[in-house]
């Protein structure tokens, strides 16, 4: 087994400070945000595309931004001229209906790609109304292919398998998972080349990493030995609160150079983006959000 990415207990956060103890002023604690950035430039275009590069969006935990930044950093690696294929691998279907799918309506999804021999790629795979930016959706019988896949031999290279015919034609493919670590997890982990983990700035998230970074290590030691952990996203940042900013600092302080510059603040413009079926970067192009998925590509096509 490798030796452990980083000290668990690092992550503590330490007992809630009490009633009757004054808290810290917020001044008093830096905007690990505010932080230095490293300068990257415009990414070059591309004189051809492939073979594509295959991360893992990842985090057992819900509601932490995971199928938002999956969407917003796909339409933003396209707008940068990459070709981008975007694989909804949450039962959910969160990812499809934020990209103006009904999940319910589709006869044909990944389910049946990774579980019937005779779909293809082509079967499944859709258009979406940005260019360069391909969808395979999913929808509720996704949930089956985690007990159906248990009796299969090498059932954890099955997303691995059916994705090979693809990466030659795509420069970027982004797996959202479903929000535990369960077989369509591993799948994806141990398929892909990077995992990109989006990390609500708040407590409860912070403590769940560790389990996460097991799971990434026991890949890596048995399946996918090149799987490398690519960055980690603090997302839903709000720097007005004292709790973010240090949750924030304790995430700095534990990765280091791991944690992405860019950081997603908080703002209405993403729920909007969701009704809408659209990325923020085409629903409101020119917002902070927009512009932070942007900064978040050009680092992602920089690692």
């Amino acid at each position: 087994m490798s030796a452990p990415l980083f000290d668990a207990e690092s992550l503590r956060m330490g007992e809630p400070a009490r009633p009757d103890v004054a808290a810290p002023a917020v001044s008093e604690v830096p905007d690990p945000s505010s932080r230095p950035r490293r300068q990257i430039p415009e990414p070059a275009p591309l004189s051809g595309h492939g073979p594509a590069t295959v991360l893992a969006m990842c985090n057992q935990k819900g509601g932490v931004g995971k199928t938002t930044s999956t969407i917003n950093l796909g339409a933003a690696l396209a707008e940068y001229g990459r070709r981008v294929l975007l694989v909804d691998f949450d039962p959910q279907g969160a990812l499809s209906v934020g990209l103006g799918v009904q999940p319910h309506e589709l006869d044909t999804t990944i389910y049946n790609l990774i579980m019937e021999r005779r779909t293809t790629l082509d079967d499944v795979v859709l258009r979406t109304a940005i260019e360069g930016l391909d969808l395979l959706p999913s929808n509720i019988d996704l949930s089956a292919a985690e007990v159906q896949l248990v009796s299969e031999v090498g059932r954890e290279q099955t997303l691995g398998r059916v994705l090979a015919p693809a990466l030659a034609d795509y420069d970027y493919v982004l797996v959202d998972c479903q929000p535990s670590l369960g077989l369509l997890t591993v799948n994806a982990l141990a398929c892909a080349h990077g995992v990109l983990i989006p990390l609500e700035c708040e407590y409860f998230s912070l403590r769940g990493v560790a389990l996460l970074m097991d799971t990434i290590e026991k890949v890596q030691d048995r399946l996918n030995p090149d799987l490398e952990i690519t960055g980690i996203l603090a997302t839903m940042y709000d720097p007005r609160t004292l709790h973010t900013r240090e949750v924030m600092a304790r995430v700095v302080e534990a990765f280091g150079d791991l944690v992405f510059d860019t950081v997603i603040n908080r703002t209405v413009r993403f729920p909007e983006t969701t009704v809408a079926g659209e990325p923020i970067t085409k629903w409101a192009s020119r917002s902070q959000g927009a512009e932070a998925y942007r900064a978040l590509a050009r680092e992602v096509i920089a690692r």
